[in-house]
C-alpha cells in the first residue's frame, strides 16, 4: 500500500446523492486508466451508496468521513464501522480538526474508534494537526506526537494498516496553505515517531498533507520527500479541480 501516493478528498457536509451521482459522471472519466496514485473520495454518509455504485468498475475508492467505535447498539445519529464496510467503503477517516474542536473528540474516543474500524477491515486515515496558538507556542511537534501515540495506542502492530494526515488546523478551510518546508518538517517528524512505534511497519504508512491544498500548491507539496499524498477540502468538490491533483499525483509518481 505505501508505494502510491493517496489523493484523497473530504467533501464535508456537501452534496446530495443526486449531486454525487452528476460529480462522478463528469470526474470518472478524468482520471480514467490512472493507476499510477491511489484515489480515494469521502462523502457524507447519505451520499455513500450513490458513491459506491457510481464508481463500480473504476479505480476510485470511497471512503467515510468518521465512524463510532461501538459495532452497533442504542447510539441515536451514530454509523458504525460494521455498516460503512457493507455500505462499500475501504477507508474511514478519524480524529478530524473538525471532530476534535467543533465536536470535542478526545484522543481517547479518537483512539476507541480507530481500534474498531481496523477490526472491521477498514483502512483508516488519522488527522493529527497543531492551532495556530499552539503552533506560535513552539508546541507543533508536542501536538502532534501527543495526538500520535494516543491515537495509535494499542494497534503500533497495525500501522501498515494506517495513514496519518497531518493538517494543521490553521490552514483547513482558511486559504492558507503551510509552507512545502514547513509541511515536510512535520512530516518528517511524524515518521520518526512512527519508527519508534513500530520500525518495521513504519515506512508503509503514507502521511499526507492536509489544508487547503488546490492544484497550485499541490506539485510543491507533493514534491516533498515525505509528503506520500493530500487530503483535499474544497478543492475535491469540483471534478475539474480534484482531477488535476490527481494527475499531478500521477505525473510525480512517473518521474
Amino acid at each position: 500500500m505505501g508505494e502510491k501516493l493517496l489523493i484523497a478528498g473530504n467533501w464535508k457536509m456537501h452534496k446530495t446523492p443526486q449531486q454525487t451521482v452528476e460529480f462522478f459522471q463528469e470526474f470518472n472519466p478524468k482520471v480514467e486508466g490512472i493507476d499510477e496514485v491511489e484515489i480515494l473520495i469521502c462523502p457524507p454518509f447519505i451520499d455513500i451508496p450513490a458513491a459506491v455504485e457510481a464508481t463500480q468498475g473504476t479505480n476510485i475508492k470511497i471512503g467515510a468521513q468518521n465512524c463510532f467505535y461501538e459495532k452497533e447498539g442504542a447510539f441515536t445519529g451514530e454509523i458504525s464501522p460494521i455498516m460503512l464496510r457493507a455500505a462499500g467503503c475501504q477507508y474511514v477517516i478519524l480524529g478530524h480538526s473538525e471532530r476534535r474542536h467543533i465536536f470535542g473528540e478526545k484522543d481517547e474516543v479518537i483512539n476507541k474508534k480507530v481500534i474498531s474500524a481496523l477490526e472491521e477491515g477498514l483502512r483508516v486515515i488519522l488527522c493529527v494537526g497543531e492551532t495556530l496558538q499552539e503552533r506560535e507556542s513552539g508546541l507543533t511537534f508536542t501536538v502532534v506526537e501527543s495526538q500520535l501515540k494516543l491515537g495509535l495506542s494499542g494497534v503500533e502492530d497495525k500501522l501498515d494498516q494506517i495513514d496519518i494526515a497531518y493538517e494543521p488546523v490553521w490552514a483547513i478551510g482558511t486559504g492558507v496553505a503551510a509552507k512545502p518546508e514547513d509541511a515536510q518538517e512535520v512530516h518528517a517528524f511524524i515518521y520518526s515517531v512512527l519508527n519508534k512505534l513500530n520500525p518495521e511497519k513504519a515506512s508503509k504508512v503514507r502521511v499526507l498533507y492536509g489544508g487547503s491544498v488546490k492544484p497550485n500548491n499541490a506539485e510543491q507539496l507533493l514534491s516533498q520527500p515525505d509528503i506520500k499524498g493530500v487530503l483535499v477540502g474544497g478543492a475535491s468538490l469540483k471534478p475539474e479541480t480534484f482531477a488535476e491533483i490527481v494527475k499531478i499525483g500521477q505525473r510525480l509518481s512517473n518521474k
